[in-house]
């Protein structure tokens, strides 16, 4: 990422946000990753703005805290982070927020329903990658549509390419003054070269006839059982809010494993031990997902692994249950 590519998404995004000079920015994200580095810290800085720096966005009691005896303005964070906010807050400690921006995975109905009833608040779902700056698109107060990552940021072109059994959207290609670069792996460098200024993003997306963008999941986190493709992360999204009675500490992911008949099969993984096989496969099917999508083990584990940005690292979830 140069200089330039970063300055461009800074400009993108004030396009599209009216950040004013009495603007106060919160940001506990780690500024390892992009989302906290160019959102979090960089963008203040540019606008002129203050902001805040919290050094782990996993302190769920504290954060809301600080948000409120800062008299902050604008937060973000991830799904994860987000939740774990809503469940310690007072229903005051969020009330100078003007903007809550998530990104760096799917925001979950959950967590989008318990801030507007606790708080009052709509969160704004946003879409990026690293190689992007990161910002791709994101939902404003003028521009929001639920289920989505908002529109692409001015000045970003993109195409989707069909892929074999995916029937709905296309792999996401994007294009635009704040897009890398390039790689220093020179193998991996060499494939984005060829492209011509695109950049790959390995997400199954879609684009309706608004041109709000919606990321149905990565390409790499498609299984294919019997010849069709099925999507673990809509698979997740789908049994997120479906056990209620667990409480907000509930988890479950969806891997995926080889299987000599059916080509791969699908383990279902929570931190519940309550949680019986018969009632995930209830759920999926009670909110119309096919048989295929139905997980054939159920493991537990106290804690499912986590990424620095709070997602699940299905890598290593992987490497646990198989």
């Amino acid at each position: 990422l140069t200089h330039r590519n970063l300055l461009a998404n800074l400009r993108q995004a004030l396009c599209v946000f009216d950040i004013h000079d009495r603007d106060r920015m919160f940001n506990a994200l780690p500024l390892f990753h992009s989302f906290g580095l160019t959102v979090g810290t960089l963008l203040p800085l540019f606008r002129g703005a203050f902001t805040f720096l919290y050094p782990s966005p996993l302190h769920y009691r504290v954060v809301p805290t600080m948000v409120y005896f800062n008299d902050c303005t604008i937060m973000m964070g991830t799904n994860t982070f987000l939740a774990g906010y809503a469940r310690k807050a007072h229903s005051m400690d969020f009330h100078s927020l003007r903007y809550l921006v998530a990104g760096a995975e799917k925001l979950q109905d959950v967590t989008s329903n318990t801030w507007a009833r606790r708080f009052g608040i709509r969160v704004l779902e946003g879409y990026g990658v690293t190689e992007c700056s990161p910002v791709v698109s994101v939902n404003t107060p003028m521009f929001c549509k639920h289920g989505t990552a908002g529109r692409l940021l001015p000045g970003i072109e993109y195409k989707l390419e069909p892929v074999e059994g995916i029937t709905e959207g296309g792999r996401l290609h994007v294009r635009g003054p704040n897009v890398m670069r390039g790689y220093l792996n020179p193998e991996v460098n060499a494939k984005f070269l060829k492209l011509g200024g695109w950049y790959d993003t390995g997400d199954i997306a879609r684009v309706d006839e608004e041109g709000f963008l919606a990321i149905l999941g990565r390409l790499k986190r498609f299984a294919k059982i019997s010849g069709e493709m099925i999507s673990l992360t809509a698979v997740e999204e789908a049994l997120a809010g479906a056990f209620p009675q667990f409480g907000s500490r509930f988890q479950i992911a969806v891997v995926s494993r080889p299987d000599e008949n059916k080509g791969e099969v699908l383990i279902a993984v929570t931190n519940e031990p309550r949680v019986q096989l018969d009632a995930v496969r209830t759920a999926l099917r009670d909110r119309g997902l096919p048989n295929l999508a139905a997980p054939r083990e159920l493991k537990y584990l106290k804690e499912l692994p986590l990424l620095g940005t709070g997602k699940v690292n299905h890598r290593e979830l992987v490497n646990l249950v198989s």
